[in-house]
């Protein structure tokens, strides 16, 4: 059986802490699977991955957003379907969460603090590679 994979796009998003000026990243919580990633949502019908990357990065924390180099694409197999996500860095420019049905916390921690709350492993290379991908620009 050859399923197409099920497409989304979301962001490693990541400000400057208005307290100390260190790098932070946003992390959501989703209630529904009890689990911190990075925003992220399906592509709607003809969406460019891109745009989609963004419009869930302001549905999921508030927060608008310029985006940055391009990140990985991770592929993963999701309710028995292959799921592809592509990421891109993207610095946070303003908003404010609101706690919603499908996101009800957002976090902002340094990286290495960002790394552990991760539930997932694959979303904790990213942290890593926006990293890198900071430190090229």
């Amino acid at each position: 059986m050859n399923e197409d994979p099920v497409l989304a796009a979301g962001c490693v998003l990541w400000r400057r802490s208005p307290a100390d000026g260190e790098l932070v990243i946003c992390l959501v919580h989703r209630p529904k699977y009890d689990d911190w990633s990075h925003p992220k949502g399906k592509l709607k019908r003809g969406e460019d991955a891109l745009a989609a990357a963004l419009r869930e990065v302001e549905e999921e924390t508030g927060h608008r957003c310029t985006p940055g180099p391009r990140l990985a694409t991770v592929h993963y197999m999701a309710n028995d379907r292959p799921k592809q996500v592509s990421y891109w860095a993207a610095e946070a420019t303003g908003g404010h969460f609101t706690a919603n049905s499908e996101v009800d916390r957002v976090l902002w921690l340094a990286p290495a603090a960002a790394r552990e709350r991760l539930t997932q492993l694959r979303d904790r290379d990213l942290v890593d590679e926006l990293l890198a991908a900071l430190r090229r620009v």
